[in-house]
């Protein structure tokens, strides 16, 4: 009996062995699943970038759900767009055609128009060509000249004016800033491009001479812009990741209702808020979740909700329960209510003769605030680590998450920030980043030129040329500055 009891308490301890074994390797499996899920996700269920679909995560779908059954092309009822006709005093030069026979009987007409009877006006058609370019070369001679005074017969030589020093026009610099910054070609692109299309011989290092001096003509107006924004209401904010001679850094990015505002900084805590907005700011800052904005902010704060809508999707790809689907779910029902409303305010939706009012927003949002946060509250001890901090999150932040609804001009996403540093995103991926920190404040400032202009319907080619005649000058570059 002894020796049963003996063997009997063994097997016990192996199996207890086995189980923790088992229950260890579940746990891995687990982990295993949960990792090889995040990574299938992509750009609408994570952070991820539109541009990592397919490559770091499962493809997005593209496209309509369901086939439509119309026709590609304009719609019956679609009004038509077409090419204008330029006014006669832009035309270049007119070429007049006359019919050579007569398409009934085919009788000779006159070819030269001279003693033809002609039925009302011609029919005009234009054919628009790019002329061959070829680069206009200034050549300054400076002359020597004697005093005419015969006690002094000193020869004095001309000097060249200040903003003629350079090697390169004014056009032609900012030329090379627009193509870089704009057009994001690399600086080999446009060395090639330049030699090719124009006839112009450049080295690498004039095109980055020609960078450094568009970026010091618009360092007064970037300034302007980043000192005025401790001024605006409503500011929304992101930043994304950078790399100086491989060393990380971040590109932060704060766009105002009429212009935008880039910085490079060596991190991405509060402290370069401070450095951009003051130690105290009055107004609305609208941002994702990053700590950084509520650890600098005491005031309102709007938090995007097309962020919150892909974590609320993400999790739901990874729920294992049934709680944790409801979960998703019911908050996505939500979410739909909320921005049906949101479109019917703002007149864009698919019913835009239902539009209403702010007051009439405000009390249609209240049911849906008043289910979120008892969605949120039913779910803070949640067995899912998912919807437990999803959970939390709007349930301690609940407020910021529906600023927009009492305050005027707030959006509730975070996409105009978003869109703001998609172009500097592609521009970082082509060149793979900076080389100084010279170089940092260069990107920083013509990137601000660039995306400021374009929300300002501004040429920004036309405002590099003016800046870099106007520097040259020793003046200041047009403020882009504008209040309405």
């Amino acid at each position: 009996m002894e020796q049963l009891q003996r063997r009997n308490e063994k097997l016990e301890r192996e199996l207890e062995k086995l189980r923790e074994e088992l229950t260890e390797r579940d746990r891995k499996i687990a982990d295993l699943e949960r990792q090889l899920a995040m990574r299938q996700q992509n750009s609408t269920t994570s952070s991820k970038p539109p541009s990592s679909d397919g490559l770091a995560g499962s493809q997005r779908e593209r496209g309509r759900r369901h086939k439509s059954k119309r026709k590609p092309g304009g719609q019956p009822g679609h009004r038509g767009w077409t090419r204008q006709l330029v006014p006669p005093e832009r035309v270049t030069r007119f070429v007049d055609l006359y019919p050579e026979e007569c398409r009934a009987c085919g009788q000779d007409l006159p070819r030269s128009g001279t003693g033809a009877l002609e039925s009302g006006e011609p029919r005009r058609h234009q054919v628009i060509e790019v002329p061959d370019i070829q680069p206009q070369i200034t050549e300054y001679r400076l002359h020597s000249v004697i005093c005419v005074d015969p006690d002094c017969e000193h020869v004095t030589t001309a000097v060249v004016p200040k903003e003629i020093e350079d090697t390169f026009g004014p056009r032609l610099v900012a030329w090379i800033a627009y193509m870089t910054v704009v057009c994001r070609m690399p600086r080999r692109m446009v060395q090639g491009f330049l030699q090719e299309a124009l006839g112009i011989e450049i080295s690498l290092g004039s095109t980055q001479k020609s960078w450094e001096e568009a970026s010091a003509a618009v360092e007064v107006p970037c300034e302007q812009l980043s000192g005025d924004l401790k001024n605006q209401a409503v500011l929304n904010g992101d930043e994304t990741g950078h790399r100086t001679n491989g060393a990380k850094r971040w590109l932060w990015v704060l766009v105002a209702k009429m212009y935008v505002v880039f910085k490079i900084a060596t991190t991405r805590k509060a402290e370069v808020l401070v450095a951009l907005l003051g130690r105290a700011f009055a107004g609305i800052l609208c941002s994702d979740r990053c700590p950084s904005y509520a650890k600098y902010h005491n005031g309102p704060l709007q938090y995007c909700w097309a962020h919150f809508k892909r974590n609320i999707l993400g999790a739901l790809e990874l729920a294992r329960t049934t709680e944790a689907e409801r979960f998703c779910r019911d908050a996505l029902a939500l979410h739909a209510r909320l921005f049906r409303l949101w479109h019917r305010y703002r007149g864009s939706g698919s019913r835009p003769r239902e539009k209403i009012t702010r007051q009439e927003l405000i009390l249609k949002v209240i049911p849906i605030e008043q289910k979120f946060f008892a969605l949120a509250e039913r779910h803070l001890d949640s067995s899912d680590r998912d919807v437990r901090n999803l959970a939390e999150a709007l349930f301690l932040n609940f407020q910021r998450f529906f600023t927009f609804v009492d305050h005027e001009g707030v959006e509730p996403t975070n996409n105009v920030a978003e869109r703001a540093l998609r172009h500097a995103v592609i521009w970082r991926k082509i060149m793979m980043g900076c080389r100084s920190e010279a170089g940092e404040v260069a990107v920083a400032r013509l990137l601000t030129v660039a995306q400021t202009c374009r929300m300002q319907n501004r040429p920004a080619l036309a405002y590099l040329i003016e800046a870099i005649r106007l520097h040259r000058r020793g003046q200041i570059a047009p403020s882009l500055l504008r209040r309405h």
